[in-house]
């Protein structure tokens, strides 16, 4: 199944009517027809341009012809895997990747985190906890560096650690680092905020823009990941420092 909709919306008679409308357009990959019907009509009727595939080879052809601004990605799919799909359209394209996963696919989270997914939903969710997080992936990606607030002409620096806002680029001494975009935006808000501790439901607030309660365990992947970049030794990082019983605080 491949389709394009958009639902006609009559004045007061939707949820869209209420709000203003979204010019976003959204790529849900399911292979489950029922979900996939009512993840289709629910987007649309928040006024995002809903397209559809149900296997990942499908996924690759949909997302490369209509380059949609978020591509919602299931996991077990027929024909390509979603971690597949996933890998690949990484390498191609930069949309945000909301995967979904099963309850017990802790191991298939972590992956999808690492191949470049940029957050997850677990079956069975509620729609509005996934609206929630598709609200948020779509304004964090508006955003010239992930955070409206941050100037985007700004060079970072701490020791040999240096963030250039505008490139989107990071290196330590004269080694440059590749760092996923969730990634760089974590590092860049702490450096901005050095000396302050935050705990991971601000961080996730500010960072993430979620302000629906999700896995805290997302921001500590993240500042694992993170340490094992930028940090000359990981297990006793001199940066990202762990404040007992609050959070994470970065320091010079």
């Amino acid at each position: 199944m491949v389709t394009t909709n958009r639902l006609s919306q009559q004045p007061g008679n939707s949820p869209a009517s209420k709000t203003t409308m979204v010019e976003k357009s959204i790529l849900v990959v399911e292979d489950e027809e029922n979900l996939l019907e009512t993840l289709r009509y629910r987007l649309s009727t928040e006024g995002y341009t809903v397209i559809t595939a149900a296997d990942g080879q499908q996924a690759l052809e949909q997302a490369r012809t209509h380059k949609p601004d978020l591509l919602l990605l299931d996991l077990m799919l027929p024909v390509m895997d979603g971690l597949e799909v996933c890998r690949i359209l990484r390498k191609e394209t930069a949309v945000p990747i909301l995967i979904l996963t099963a309850k017990d696919d802790e191991v298939d989270k972590v992956v999808g985190l690492e191949l470049g997914a940029d957050d997850y939903v677990t079956k069975p969710f509620s729609m509005r906890e996934l609206l929630a997080r598709v609200k948020a992936l779509l304004r964090r990606a508006a955003a010239p560096s992930g955070d409206p607030d941050l100037p985007t002409d700004e060079v970072l620096s701490a020791g040999d650690l240096r963030v250039d806002l505008a490139a989107h680029r990071c290196w330590r001494g004269n080694t440059p680092m590749e760092l996923k975009p969730r990634e760089f935006e974590l590092l860049a808000f702490l450096m901005r905020n050095r000396g302050r501790a935050f705990s991971r439901d601000q961080l996730l607030d500010r960072v993430w823009g979620y302000d629906t309660a999700i896995d805290i365990r997302t921001v500590d992947v993240h500042i694992r990941w993170l340490r094992e970049k930028i940090e000359i030794e990981p297990s006793h990082p001199k940066h990202l420092a762990t404040v007992r019983g609050v959070g994470y605080r970065f320091e010079s």
